[in-house]
C-alpha cells in the first residue's frame, strides 16, 4: 500500500465557498492545503504567493471575472502550471469564454457533486506523484433506499482499501467504491471488514473488495 505525506494547495474563488462547503471538508482532511478568496484579484494575489495546483472559480464575479483570471493565469510563466476549473452557467456564451481564455475544464451550474469529484480527482492525480491521498465515492446499499458521500484513502491495494470519512457505516455494510488513480476510473463493490473510531469525529473502516474485475486490478497495481 502507498501512504501520502505531501500537500497539495487548492484555491476556491467568489462565492462558490458555500456550494463546496461539503468537498472542502473532505480535501481538508485529505492533507490538501485550502485557500479561498473572495475576488479574482484576490485569488491572484494567493497563486502567485502559494503557487497552488487547482483553482476553482466562478467566471461571473465582479471586478476580475474567472475567464480573465484564467487568461492572465495562463499567460505568466511564472503562474501557469495549475490546473483552472471554471463554474459558469449551462449557455453556449459562457462556456465559450471558458474554451477561449484557456480554462483546463468547466462545470455548468447547479454544480453536481460526482462532477466535481471527478474533475478535482482527474486533476489532482498524476503518475509520478508520490504518495497521494485519493478521493473515493463511496455508495452505501441500504434495504430502502442508496445513499452515497465521499471520503479519502491513503491506503489502496487489490484486494481493499482503507476509508476515512465521518459518516457511519456499520461492519458488514456493503458499499460501492468509486475512484481515480493514474486517470483511470475504478469502481467495485466493497464490504465493511473493520471499524475504528478515531479520536476526532471520524472512522477508518477496512474495506475488502468483492470480486473485482481484472480491469480494474491492473490501475491499482501499477500505483502501488
Amino acid at each position: 500500500m502507498r501512504s501520502a505525506k505531501f500537500t497539495k494547495k487548492i484555491l476556491i474563488v467568489d462565492d462558490l465557498r458555500p456550494i463546496v462547503e461539503e468537498e472542502k471538508n473532505i480535501l481538508s482532511r485529505s492533507g490538501f492545503s485550502i485557500f479561498t478568496a473572495t475576488s479574482g484579484e484576490e485569488a491572484l494575489k494567493i497563486h502567485r504567493a502559494e503557487k497552488v495546483d487547482l483553482i476553482i472559480s466562478d467566471l461571473n464575479m465582479p471586478g476580475m471575472g474567472g475567464d480573465e483570471l484564467c487568461s492572465v493565469i495562463k499567460r505568466d510563466d511564472s503562474l501557469k502550471n495549475v490546473s483552472i476549473i471554471i463554474i459558469c452557467f449551462n449557455k453556449k456564451s459562457e462556456i465559450e469564454k471558458c474554451e477561449a481564455c484557456g480554462a483546463n475544464s468547466f462545470i455548468t451550474k447547479p454544480i453536481k457533486p460526482e462532477e466535481l469529484f471527478r474533475k478535482v480527482s482527474g486533476f489532482l492525480d498524476a503518475p509520478e506523484r508520490e504518495g497521494l491521498r485519493v478521493l473515493v465515492k463511496v455508495t452505501v446499499k441500504g434495504a430502502f433506499k442508496t445513499d452515497f458521500f465521499f471520503s479519502t484513502s491513503q491506503n489502496i491495494s487489490t484486494s481493499g482499501i482503507l476509508l476515512e470519512t465521518d459518516k457511519v457505516l456499520a461492519k458488514g455494510d456493503t458499499i460501492t467504491c468509486s475512484f481515480f488513480l493514474n486517470s483511470k476510473q475504478i469502481t467495485t463493490d466493497g464490504e465493511v471488514m473493520r471499524v475504528v473510531k478515531k479520536l476526532s469525529d471520524s472512522y477508518n473502516y477496512g474495506v475488502r473488495f468483492i470480486d473485482i474485475a481484472y480491469h480494474s486490478k491492473a490501475p491499482i497495481e501499477e500505483f502501488i
